[in-house]
């Protein structure tokens, strides 16, 4: 992680917590879960996502994982897509904060986003994880699939290319993240 990563990160929080105590961004109520639950994510799946890659972060709420993947990694083009106006507002006041003009923010529902050339989709608790695993190759070429506790989804005509596990550093909560892609069937 670069020294200017660190900086937005932790201004990010900042701005987090100071929203948070007016308006419910996240259910964190401690330093280490707030730690564990916006940027954890981010940094274990990082090195999966591919140099350059244009991402897609469906109910990002408070930024998790897209917009830390955008300060992590300034080689991604990260879209972030959130329904609630209030966490758009929050959203575009970090981006601000942090000078990243760079990384888009977009009003709107799932079922809103048509079919695009995003080449990955992350989304985290947004749906249940096969249905997650569906309508996000709807959207992009391969889907990033955040587990917690659930079984990694078996979607007929996916396949699974990455396969990762890993603890929060400072709450020690267990995770998984696979990534998935169309495959052709035979006929």
């Amino acid at each position: 992680m670069t020294e200017e990563s660190e900086m937005a990160l932790s201004r990010w929080l900042d701005v987090l917590v100071q929203w948070n105590a007016k308006m419910d961004l996240t259910a964190a109520r401690s330093i280490e879960e707030l730690v564990d639950l916006m940027i954890a994510d981010a940094c274990a799946i990082s090195p999966s996502i591919p140099m350059g890659a244009n991402i897609v972060d469906v109910g990002t709420g408070a930024g998790a994982p897209g917009l830390a993947l955008a300060l992590l990694r300034p080689d991604l083009k990260v879209t972030l897509v959130e329904p609630l106006v209030k966490r758009v507002s929050f959203l575009r006041t970090v981006l601000g904060t942090v000078n990243r003009s760079d990384v888009t923010v977009q009003r709107a529902r799932l079922d809103e986003l048509e079919n695009s050339a995003w080449d990955v989709a992350v989304s985290r608790a947004t749906l249940a994880p096969e249905q997650w695993l569906r309508e996000g190759l709807r959207i992009a070429k391969r889907v990033g699939v955040l587990l917690a506790r659930e079984a990694s989804p078996v979607v007929q005509g996916t396949s699974m290319t990455v396969h990762l596990e890993y603890a929060w550093p400072l709450t020690h909560a267990m995770r998984t993240f696979v990534v998935y892609e169309r495959v052709l069937l035979a006929t």
